[in-house]
């Protein structure tokens, strides 16, 4: 595949479909967002087919989410995300952890496409449907906070805004009895930007000289805290949160299949690079000999070896 002649490209692949993707699946890996629109477009033109709907439906048996994993890997981030957001809230047991990554690691801007995304392909509101989760769970309220952070907040980050959030979790939390104040955690939460978070999770270690999740840890463990726990990872470092992330769902088998496709097709683009390297620090592997180690041969894993390789920078 080569990023010039996409007519030819979109024959190799109209004529691979239904039996295997397997000889074009690392080329598909290498190419950028512009150059994925365009054979998106292009194939269009030619077959009069939407390339994606046609991926969807030839999807790998490997893959545990609905939309194939190449078809995600072609979608606009927002598309992408608001199917990842859907299928989270569809599945028997709610993937939290999809969701909370979804506003942790994605701008306000880009948080309102999705919103937008989910609205016009679900005739759904996303907020909504979170609020309306049956059996209710104490990871709602700390997603409906994550949610409303997008929407009533500064631009810029403040220090001295950073050290008060900070103090009030302290004397509401470990410098009181130890247990979380929940309706303080979600306050915060829902009135700061990621970055505002930050910094105040930033400044609760300078001025405590540790971090927060290891007062988390000194209270009672509850679902709450727990599930407020793996939010802090995520904002604080999440280079290792997504090293940790992928090598679980690497052996994890069949049934982490799905978080191990999202993690690196959502994050191919973003900070891969990083990812990459405290993986290599933690586990003393590459990450793409550990998913050839662990998932069966097929072009589901040649996929994902070939994403797992690629830079971040190619975009």
């Amino acid at each position: 595949m080569t990023n010039h002649k996409f007519e030819l490209d979109c024959k190799k692949i109209h004529d691979s479909l239904g039996s295997s993707l397997r000889q074009l699946v690392p080329s598909f890996a290498c190419l950028n967002h512009v150059e994925r629109q365009q054979l998106r477009e292009t194939y269009k033109e030619v077959y009069g087919e939407d390339l994606i709907c046609q991926l969807q439906r030839h999807e790998n048996e490997f893959c545990s989410i609905k939309c194939s994993y190449l078809s995600l890997w072609m979608l606009d981030t927002h598309e992408r995300d608001a199917i990842v957001a859907r299928e989270a809230l569809q599945q028997d047991e709610t993937n939290f952890k999809a969701l909370m990554e979804i506003f942790v690691g994605r701008k306000s801007s880009h948080v309102l496409l999705i919103k937008l995304a989910y609205q016009k392909r679900f005739r759904r509101q996303l907020d909504q449907d979170i609020i309306n989760l049956d059996p209710p769970h104490p990871f709602q309220k700390i997603l409906v906070a994550l949610a409303a952070s997008h929407k009533a907040h500064q631009v810029d980050i403040n220090h001295h805004i950073s050290k008060c959030d900070a103090r009030r979790l302290y004397e509401t939390g470990e410098g009181n009895l130890g247990a979380v104040d929940e309706a303080v955690v979600v306050e915060i939460l829902s009135k700061r930007s990621i970055p505002q978070l930050k910094l105040t999770l930033l400044s609760y270690k300078h001025i405590y000289g540790h971090d927060y999740t290891k007062s988390l840890k000194k209270g009672n463990c509850s679902q709450f805290s727990e599930a407020l726990m793996m939010v802090v990872k995520c904002i604080c470092n999440p280079t290792h949160y997504y090293a940790k992330a992928l090598y679980t769902s690497i052996k994890g088998g069949t049934r982490e299949r799905g978080n191990l496709t999202r993690t690196l097709v959502c994050r191919a683009e973003i900070d891969m690079d990083e990812i990459k390297m405290v993986f290599k620090e933690k586990y003393g592997k590459e990450v793409g000999d550990v998913i050839s180690e662990g998932i069966p041969s097929s072009d589901y894993r040649d996929f994902l070896v070939a994403l797992a390789k690629r830079s971040s920078a190619s975009t």
